[in-house]
């Protein structure tokens, strides 16, 4: 973290040993008050949840649309032809292919945040398995990342659309906005993100399932949120 001004040591100081915990609103008004950092910081969010993702039916992974956006525009690929291809595009898909683009992905081109195919594409897709997995971006039928519907699927990326999945320490971290937007902006995607958590909680959950809800930006310190705030952990 940078160096702080005296109204932000005072500020770190409020937030005491770290233990204190902040109404959801308060927090965000504390992490604007403490940015350091010239550019525009990203809200992140932390949720301590009560799984184990070694096993199979505690495995906490899907898809959220942020109501305000992310504030970060989404590079999306889709493999696709024909009709398809061209309604991805119209979508404002950044690029579209097939051979060319598996060809050109396995050159070192991938700096997407989203990849999005048609079924019938799987065959090429596959091969990227080794590149893509590890980065996050194999299209996946469970998550729409594998659809007909490839112009909706671009538009949802684009939208604020964005994947969470469960770390092996029970942990899921998401950017939810940036310091930018507005009190109600931010609030409304902590809400979604919370809610899509909570909606997900895996068959295999035992005891309480959000245990911890931590806020910070990019440079700035976290910050607990009081889990009375929040409904249906």
């Amino acid at each position: 973290m940078a160096k702080l001004t005296k109204k932000q040591k005072s500020l770190v100081e409020k937030l005491g040993d770290n233990q204190n915990l902040h109404g959801i609103n308060d927090a965000i008004a504390l992490l604007r008050e403490l940015k350091s950092a010239k550019y525009d910081e990203t809200l992140e969010i932390s949720l301590n949840l009560g799984v184990d993702p070694r096993h199979a039916d505690q495995m906490v992974r899907g898809m959220v649309t942020l109501p305000s956006g992310t504030g970060k525009d989404v590079k999306v690929a889709v493999f696709a032809r024909g009709d398809k291809a061209e309604a991805a595009l119209a979508a404002g898909a950044d690029r579209v292919g097939a051979e060319d683009l598996l060809e050109d992905m396995q050159a070192g081109n991938l700096d997407y945040g989203r990849v999005i195919a048609t079924p019938d594409m799987m065959g090429i897709v596959g091969r990227l398995g080794k590149l893509l997995g590890p980065k996050g971006l194999m299209p996946n039928p469970k998550l729409g990342t594998v659809t007909p519907n490839v112009g909706e699927a671009v538009k949802a990326a684009k939208g604020g659309q964005i994947e969470f999945r469960v770390e092996k320490a029970g942990i899921i971290h998401g950017g939810i906005g940036k310091l930018s937007f507005s009190d109600e902006a931010l609030r409304a995607n902590f809400d979604a993100f919370v809610d899509a958590i909570v909606k997900a909680k895996p068959a295999g959950a035992k005891g309480k399932y959000v245990r911890k809800i931590g806020l910070s930006t990019s440079q700035g310190p976290g910050i607990k949120v009081d889990l009375a705030e929040v409904h249906g952990g």
